[in-house]
């Protein structure tokens, strides 16, 4: 499993395996998200799959597929409440970690600064400044 720490409380990853929950759970992870769309998937890594895995470990799991170029604010929306309803640390994964990463930033909008925000995930190779007017109109909306 390839974790990248993006803030203390929430990490992203590409594709993991069910066997990994408990893994996660010991790393202090509470919540596990799925931006990965059933339809990327073999059956054994589809979310119905990867929950039980997730619940079986003690965790949370919450599906908020990001079909790729098809990003929707109910997305962004979706992974703001998960994280922050989590009861701890949150863990996000997807294809490379990249849309896991791209919903978080724009759901810290008007949260961090912009600048936190793109830094934050291009220290883990992520890039995000193609998103900056993207962040800074959604927290423009949320100020």
């Amino acid at each position: 499993m390839d974790l990248r720490q993006i803030t203390e409380t929430y990490a992203v990853a590409p594709q993991i395996e069910p066997g990994d929950m408990a893994a996660l759970a010991e790393l202090g992870i509470t919540t596990v998200i799925c931006n990965r769309p059933d339809a990327e998937n073999p059956p054994p890594l589809q979310a119905a799959a990867m929950q039980a895995a997730a619940e079986a470990a003690g965790l949370s799991f919450v599906y908020n597929p990001v079909v790729g170029g098809q990003l929707t604010l109910d997305n962004v929306e979706e992974q703001a409440d998960a994280i922050e309803g989590a009861d701890g640390a949150v863990f996000a994964y997807c294809a490379s970690g990249n849309r896991s990463t791209i919903v978080w930033a724009l759901g810290q909008a008007g949260q961090r600064p912009t600048d936190e925000i793109i830094s934050l995930g291009e220290t883990w190779g992520y890039q995000l400044e193609w998103l900056r007017p993207q962040i800074e109109a959604l927290a423009a909306q949320k100020g």
